[in-house]
């Protein structure tokens, strides 16, 4: 991902790759000379920088950034809510959007399935991800699953009593919304929401066939960061819906 968001930001003339960390080190992205020190955001005189790691390592680049008044667009998933408390203290210099999606495509399926959510008695939700994602189950099923739950508290109960395989019905999201999480060699990322009431069922589906499909997202963010003070989550904001 990091080599896709070096490219998109390089290949905008708005924008300018002025440095890339990395734990590898001493290779290059777009011709800029990836290093393995924070250091170096500082002595570029980096702007925004773009997070897409894991949240135990940006629990260490966030606060850095922040402390050093630099924005943050961030694309990792896994934060607790202590996480999202203390940045939403951090950051007070410059600003951070965190979006468990930055596809337009995803950022919409699930808006269009928290507006649906109040019309229907039943949800459930399939996220299926390469077989190189380690965690489960997506960032972008758990916000999915919170804002359907927040949309309505009207959910009929599960009529299940026995599962002859254990987890068989998937985990229990916000609400009791039904998770199912498939890890696939083949596919990139892709979500599906299938709300049912009496005689009909809707079904909201997102596919990624590339990672090329987070880069608009990621570049709006990086030109409207300095726009929205304080932590954003998700892109919403910047999208105007």
């Amino acid at each position: 991902m990091g080599a896709t968001v070096c490219a998109a930001v390089a290949a905008d003339p708005a924008l300018q790759l002025v440095a890339a960390v990395d734990t590898t080190g001493d290779v290059t992205a777009q011709g800029v000379t990836i290093s393995r020190e924070l250091k170096v955001l500082a002595d570029t005189q980096a702007e925004v920088v773009v997070d897409f790691s894991i949240a135990a390592a940006a629990r260490v680049t966030l606060p850095w950034l922040a402390l050093h008044g630099v924005h943050a667009v961030v694309g990792t998933t896994g934060f607790t809510d202590d996480d999202l408390a203390a940045f939403k203290q951090e950051f007070a210099r410059s600003n951070c959007v965190i979006a468990p999606n930055f596809a337009i495509g995803a950022v919409l399926m699930m808006r269009f399935a928290e507006i649906a959510a109040p019309f229907f008695e039943t949800a459930e939700i399939i996220e299926i991800h390469h077989d190189g994602k380690v965690d489960s189950p997506s960032g972008t099923a758990v916000s999915t699953a919170q804002r359907m739950a927040a949309a309505s508290a009207d959910w009929a109960k599960d009529p299940t009593t026995h599962e002859a395989v254990a987890g068989a019905r998937g985990a229990k999201g916000p609400a009791d919304i039904r998770i199912h999480a498939v890890r696939m060699r083949g596919a990139v990322a892709n979500q599906e929401v299938v709300l049912g009431t009496q005689g009909q069922t809707l079904t909201i589906r997102h596919d990624t066939i590339d990672r090329i499909s987070f880069m608009p997202g990621v570049v709006l963010a990086c030109k409207k960061i300095a726009d929205h003070p304080g932590l954003t989550l998700g892109l919403d904001a910047l999208l105007g819906i």
